[in-house]
């Protein structure tokens, strides 16, 4: 029997794209959020972990997906692999990268996606555009995700509890003054 690998034929990527475009604000066009969202894509290969705009986050995200799932799926010597990859990585030293460091990292992960995208907090005076940083996954910096699990406990919140308790307790005392002089 001649049957191909379902694995070439479906793509494995459980990342979804939006359906319509974001406008990234350029005065250019398309062409101009075609530039943006590659020099993005060019800098979170570059540095792996970036801050920027949550909307131009959001939007290069789903491209890096699709160009790492497509760099694991097909290889290096895949013709339209290198095209895209030779279209959307400005410094043509990170499509090495790209086939060398991250494919590998990458080749054998079950996670759904190889980003991770994390609100931050916006400037203060100043732009109130939402924040993000996008990250690729396995990067080698320390992590911006901290468990929550035993929060409660941290010394910072339990000291601000009692106060929080303490406050309260003082103002029903001054409420039942009030209510038992008014009466």
């Amino acid at each position: 029997m001649n049957q191909a690998k379902i694995n070439n034929l479906v793509s494995q990527l459980h990342f979804k794209i939006r359906s319509k475009r974001r406008n990234l604000s350029t005065p250019e066009g398309l062409q101009g959020r075609a530039r943006k969202i590659s020099r993005t894509l060019t800098a979170l290969l570059k540095y792996e972990r970036i801050e920027l705009a949550w909307a131009r986050a959001d939007e290069t995200r789903g491209y890096v997906e699709r160009l790492i799932s497509e760099a694991i799926r097909h290889g290096p010597t895949h013709a339209e692999t290198m095209a895209m990859a030779d279209y959307w990585i400005i410094e043509k030293q990170y499509v090495h990268k790209l086939f060398k460091v991250l494919v590998p990292r990458f080749k054998d992960y079950t996670s759904s996606s190889f980003t991770k995208i994390h609100h931050i907090q916006t400037d203060y005076p100043g732009s109130q555009i939402p924040k993000a940083v996008l990250e690729l996954k396995g990067n080698p910096y320390p992590s911006l995700e901290y468990p929550r699990k035993y929060e409660n406990q941290l010394i910072h919140n339990v000291l601000l509890d009692a106060a929080r308790k303490e406050y309260r307790l003082q103002k029903y005392k001054e409420l039942s003054m009030s209510l038992k002089q008014d009466q």
